[in-house]
C-alpha cells in the first residue's frame, strides 16, 4: 500500500485489521527520529544512517528509499518470516518502494491511498502536528509526483470519507482473502 503522507494508510489499514486481524503488517525500518508516542520495533524500526548503510551493504532489505530526506525500507526478514508462515501481510511504504515491489513480487497487490486533494492533504499534516513547516512543504512536493502515479497499482481509494475508504479497502481485502466483505462494517471501532 502506497500514497502520500498524511493521506490515512495507517487509518485505513488498522481499520480493516479490525474485520481482519489475521492480516499482518510489515514493519518498516527508517531512519528519521522517533515521533512522541512511538515505540522502535512497534510502529518502525528506528535505525541510525550507519546501521541502515551497514544492512543496505548486507542485502538485508527488499527495498529501500529516500523520502523527505530521510531513508525508509522493508527489511526482507519481515517478509520473510511471514511467507513461511503462510500469512497474508501488507507493506505500508512509499512510491519508489512500491514499485521495488512490484518488479520482485509482481503477484503482489498494490494499493493506492489519495487524499481527496492536496489541500486537505496540506491541511491533515499540519493537523498531525508531527513535522517542521520544511518537512511539511517536502511532503506536499512529494505527494504531487506520487498523486501523478496514482494509475501505476491495482486499486486506488480516495480517502474523502474514512469509513468509506476503510469499507473500500476492506472489500479489496476480502476478494484477496477469499473472504465475504462485511456488509456494514460491525467493528469499525
Amino acid at each position: 500500500m502506497s500514497g502520500p503522507s498524511g493521506a490515512g494508510k495507517g487509518t485505513l489499514i488498522a481499520g480493516v485489521r479490525r474485520t481482519y486481524p489475521q492480516l499482518e503488517v510489515s514493519i518498516s525500518a527508517t531512519t528519521r527520529p522517533q515521533r512522541p508516542g512511538e515505540r522502535d520495533g512497534v510502529e518502525y524500526h528506528f535505525l541510525s544512517t550507519g546501521d541502515f548503510e551497514r544492512r543496505v551493504d548486507d542485502g538485508a532489505f527488499l527495498e529501500h528509499v529516500e523520502y523527505a530526506g530521510n531513508r525508509y525500507g522493508t527489511l526482507r526478514s519481515e517478509i520473510d518470516d511471514r511467507v513461511e508462515r503462510n500469512r497474508s501481510v501488507v507493506l505500508e511504504i512509499e512510491l519508489a518502494g512500491a514499485r521495488a515491489v512490484r518488479r520482485l513480487l509482481p503477484e503482489a497487490t498494490s494499493v493506492f491511498i489519495a487524499p481527496p486533494s492536496v489541500e486537505e492533504l496540506e491541511r491533515r499534516l499540519e493537523r498531525r502536528a508531527t513535522d517542521s513547516g520544511a518537512d511539511i512543504a517536502r511532503r506536499i512536493a512529494a505527494s504531487r509526483w506520487e498523486l501523478d502515479a496514482a494509475g501505476e497499482f491495482d486499486h486506488v481509494i480516495v480517502n474523502a470519507d474514512i469509513d468509506e475508504a476503510t469499507d473500500e479497502l476492506r472489500r479489496v481485502v476480502a476478494h484477496l482473502l477469499g473472504a465475504n466483505a462485511p456488509s456494514d462494517g460491525p467493528d469499525r471501532g
